[in-house]
């Protein structure tokens, strides 16, 4: 069969305004891979505002990536504009499909939507495609004889390194080799995922899958050997959402790919690393870790179910310091009860912690669908979600990048939100340099 997989094109967090890209579609570049491997013809497409209107008739099937609740108007308005053949299999999953699957299936006008990982699943849809008859097939929701059906949840992998390598091969070669994002230095280096999930509970985080799963190290450092190989990396990060929760799982890929000659870089917790690891990671070619330290003010840290506190943040930066590796910081402003106290016990953290910190992101507060803080938001007196009255029907407004809307509290509370935003805001980019 010949197949389309479509992804919105999404830009780093950090460098918005510069419309700079954001690492690969993993989900699509896993999916296509094991699509090209049974057989298939596959193709990926990009969307983009001004480029949603595809020319897809000839295929057999077209799949829908809903990587994200910011990009699901611009994926709406793409299967609106795309051209398909009468009969055309439509599918669609991701992260957003994964929240509100009932709705995809329903605003996608699709056949079939996939709730969870989808590397199996997508197969045997394409099994399918002939007679739409999906009930045999676990993970989905579809329509049938006018009323929707869900099947039983897909059990995830026990193995994940029995998947082929992402087709990358699919994309440009530039979307794939970047040379200037690896720890602020200009080292050639690609994007590599070697876990999947996050077992923690932080309100903000729209993490679907909280089972983690691993890849072993002989597996990384397969997909390694053949990035130097086929693209000429001298480095490479690791964009999972918690790449440091096992240890020994950790360790074991550090000790594969210590011979490569790699400089690396990993997103952690500050309270799942120790010295042993990361003296073992700097060994293996780590040089930077980005830490979730949020917020200075051990209440907003409560509040936010991050269960960490300033002693564990202040360890884990000393240690990453200790161990020659440098620490990037993640702060997360404005969620609910901000106010210039907390804003301030921030500040103060982060002047304790300056000559151990290479760097520091700093982001606004935004309420991202299939977060806690999102499904809760009476609790939290949260307002402009889809599931409250008077929604605008805006997704685009959940994005992350220099968000500036008021998402809580009253004239007063909001007016000391963006004061306290405004000296956060002057005292890290005095420090650090500017945000974006």
């Amino acid at each position: 069969m010949k197949v389309a997989l479509l992804y919105p094109e999404v830009y780093d967090m950090a460098r918005f305004r510069e419309r700079r890209k954001e690492f690969p579609p993993f989900g699509v570049l896993y999916l296509a891979a094991v699509t090209e491997a049974a057989g298939h013809q596959v193709e990926i497409h990009r969307v983009a505002p001004g480029h949603t209107a595809l020319n897809l008739t000839g295929f057999d099937a077209v799949g829908f990536s809903l990587a994200s609740s910011a990009t699901y108007g611009l994926m709406l308005q793409a299967r609106r504009e795309t051209k398909l053949d009468p009969g055309t299999l439509v599918m669609a999953g991701g992260v957003h499909a994964n929240f509100y699957p009932a709705e995809v299936l329903h605003d996608l006008a699709a056949d079939v939507v996939a709730d969870g990982e989808s590397e199996d699943t997508i197969l045997q849809l394409l099994d399918h495609a002939h007679d739409r008859d999906f009930t045999g097939v676990p993970g989905v929701l579809f329509a049938r004889d006018g009323r929707t059906t869900r099947s039983p949840a897909r059990q995830l992998m026990r193995d994940i390194d029995h998947l082929p390598l992402p087709a990358r091969h699919l994309l440009p070669r530039e979307d794939i080799v970047l040379t200037d994002r690896l720890a602020g230095t200009d080292t050639r280096m690609a994007h590599v995922m070697f876990s999947r999930g996050c077992p923690f509970p932080c309100s903000f985080c729209a993490v679907a899958q909280r089972r983690m799963q691993y890849r072993g190290g002989a597996s990384a450092r397969v997909e390694l050997a053949h990035l130097i190989d086929a693209y000429g990396i001298e480095g490479f990060a690791i964009v999972d959402d918690n790449f440091i929760v096992n240890k020994t799982k950790v360790a074991a890929i550090c000790a594969q790919i210590a011979d490569l000659g790699l400089r690396w870089s990993a997103l952690s917790r500050v309270d799942t690393v120790d010295q042993a690891l990361l003296e073992t990671m700097a060994a293996s070619g780590c040089i930077e870790i980005k830490y979730g330290m949020e917020s200075g003010s051990e209440r907003l840290l409560k509040a936010m179910r991050k269960n960490t506190t300033q002693a564990k943040i202040r360890a884990a930066v000393e240690m990453t310091s200790a161990a020659g590796i440098s620490a990037k910081v993640f702060i997360i402003h404005g969620y609910p009860g901000e106010d210039i106290e907390t804003t301030r016990q921030t500040i103060g953290l982060l002047r304790e912690l300056r000559p151990m910190l290479g760097r520091v992101s700093l982001f606004r507060f935004v309420p991202l669908p299939g977060t806690e803080v999102y499904a809760n938001a009476l609790l939290h007196g949260i307002r402009g979600t889809h599931q409250q009255p008077g929604w605008d029907g805006d997704w685009s407004k959940f994005h992350i990048h220099h968000n500036t809307r008021r998402w809580w509290g009253d004239d007063e509370a909001w007016a000391e939100t963006e004061r306290s935003y405004a000296e956060l805001r002057r005292f890290v980019e005095d420090e650090w340099g500017p945000q974006g």
